[in-house]
């Protein structure tokens, strides 16, 4: 670990979600700009004058939560704050995949970079070499109301921070004293207001939603050039995507989808022309650019939100070392990540919705006008058949998750925090509506590519492509055989990335 390459540098201002991505799964090293070094430590020197001082402030010389009003002298100041962390590491649960505890990480890292926290340099220093020398903190998925923001969650992360704790070290998990000693880092006692700006904050839901969004985008990506392979296995209509018919309504995604959709199926031999064979096709084809479209415009919509939010002071107290101004407020209430991810869930189901229906029409001979459950001995086989039961059990659970998480509250500390956004919850959602859709779609995949093997005629430049990668590990179905196997085959192709990055 002593050669290490820095690849970004944080500085509060222009975090991307690629590049928490990256962080997250690539474990890409990072450290603070100069800049960003500066505004701690003025930030840092104005809680020290405060303490000196004997200023009341919450958080810093007061208790929290309803004992806001409960001052604490200034000896046990530094008490307070290793008191908050262990009281508040409350989650419980399974724990959260290690790419989300760097993302985490990485996210209040660059929030307390903006130098509106009052941490000191030191302290975010052992957070960043943590994150760089793989010593992630075990942190229980269960037990944020995403206000004030996401205390017990970011508390797990902490405990490890103070010797505490659990973390998992090049897969082995151990105590977080001897994570810290594995790394060659040692524990750090708390100062002034240093608990409190370290777990004060909507990192955890937005961790989560930053890998989703990316994930999100792939799967987006995905959709439209399986559709197409649908598209031509059932014979449709391409100039349903004709781009005049789109220009007239003027939604960006909707258009995106359709140049999409005829990009991929450009050189096709396996399409009809309007009235050829039918004067138009059903919905789940017909509509494709509407409704993927409609999912692209909320991913854009949620992307955008997400990253202002991964450039945002979500603490509280917010220092404002220009000014001199303490202010109390609620950047914590994770409310803005709630609605977004609740949104991006019930868009993403929708791409698993229509995705059935067309996997419905491809085994269904009265639909389709191919053999039976896509197999040539029907009866003896039984071929795609139960795929679809498979992909109509997952769509119904995805139902199930898409009620919003965001529209419930419960008031915590007394009534004092009497209106929560469950953020944290909406974005665990999210994550599993996403997982669920590529499964979804994944059996589409195999079943369009299986519908094509009973066609003639070049496919389409996008479709080719898509179809070859699929044949590269799963051959046509000639008999009957473990489908599950080529479902979770098909499901890690989609999950590896874009299927054809660039058209």
């Amino acid at each position: 670990m002593n050669q290490r390459t820095i690849s970004i540098r944080l500085d509060g201002h222009k975090l991307t979600i690629e590049q928490v991505a990256a962080i997250a799964r690539k474990f890409e090293q990072i450290e603070l700009t100069p800049e960003a070094v500066e505004k701690i430590r003025k930030s840092r020197s104005m809680v020290e004058q405060m303490v000196q001082n004997q200023q009341v402030v919450y958080g810093i010389t007061t208790g929290f939560g309803k004992f806001s009003d409960v001052v604490i002298p200034q000896e046990d100041v530094s008490q307070l704050q290793e008191n908050l962390i262990m009281s508040h590491a409350c989650g419980m649960g399974d724990p959260y995949p290690t790419e989300v505890v760097r993302a985490m990480m990485a996210l209040r890292i660059n929030a307390l970079a903006k130098g509106y926290s009052g941490i000191r340099e030191e302290t975010i220093n052992l957070l960043i070499e943590m994150c760089n020398r793989g010593v992630h903190p075990i942190i229980p998925q269960q037990g944020s109301l995403g206000a004030s923001g996401d205390l017990a969650p970011l508390s797990h992360m902490v405990l490890v921070m103070l010797g505490k704790g659990e973390a998992e070290v090049n897969g082995t998990r151990m105590p977080g004293k001897a994570a810290l000693e594995s790394a060659g880092l040692s524990p750090i006692r708390l100062e002034a207001k240093e608990g409190l700006a370290l777990i004060n904050g909507t990192q955890a839901m937005t961790a989560l939603l930053c890998l989703a969004v990316a994930d999100a985008h792939a799967l987006i990506e995905n959709a439209d050039v399986i559709a197409a392979m649908t598209v031509e296995a059932l014979h449709g209509i391409p100039k349903a995507f004709d781009p005049q018919l789109h220009l007239v309504r003027a939604h960006p995604g909707q258009q995106e989808s359709a140049r999409k959709l005829l990009a991929h199926l450009a050189g096709s031999e396996r399409t009809t022309a309007q009235g050829e064979l039918r004067v138009q096709d059903a919905y789940s084809l017909r509509c494709v650019p509407q409704v993927h479209g409609a999912t692209r415009d909320a991913w854009e919509y949620v992307r955008a939100a997400v990253t202002r939010e991964c450039n945002s002071v979500t603490d509280n107290p917010i220092l404002f070392s220009e000014t001199g101004d303490v202010i109390s407020g609620g950047n914590f209430h994770g409310q803005p990540m709630a609605l977004a991810a609740d949104f991006l869930a019930i868009a993403i189901a929708e791409l698993a919705n229509i995705s059935e229906r067309r996997t419905e029409r491809l085994v269904n001979p009265q639909l389709s006008g191919l053999p039976g459950f896509l197999t040539e001995k029907g009866g003896l086989h039984s071929g795609f058949m139960i795929t679809q039961y498979a992909a109509a059990s997952i769509v119904s659970e995805n139902k199930v998750l898409c009620h919003p998480a965001s529209v419930d509250s419960i008031p915590s500390s007394a009534n004092q925090e009497d209106h929560v956004s469950m953020g944290t919850t909406a974005a665990r959602k999210l994550r599993t509506v996403i997982a669920n859709s590529m499964k979804v779609l994944a059996i589409e995949y195999l079943a369009a590519a299986q519908a094509i093997e009973f066609g003639k005629g070049k496919l389409g430049i996008g479709t080719e492509k898509a179809y070859a990668k699929l044949r590269e590990v799963i051959p046509p179905l000639s008999e009957d055989r473990e489908m599950h196997v080529d479902m979770a085959k098909a499901a890690e192709l989609l999950a590896s990335g874009c299927l054809v990055p660039e058209i």
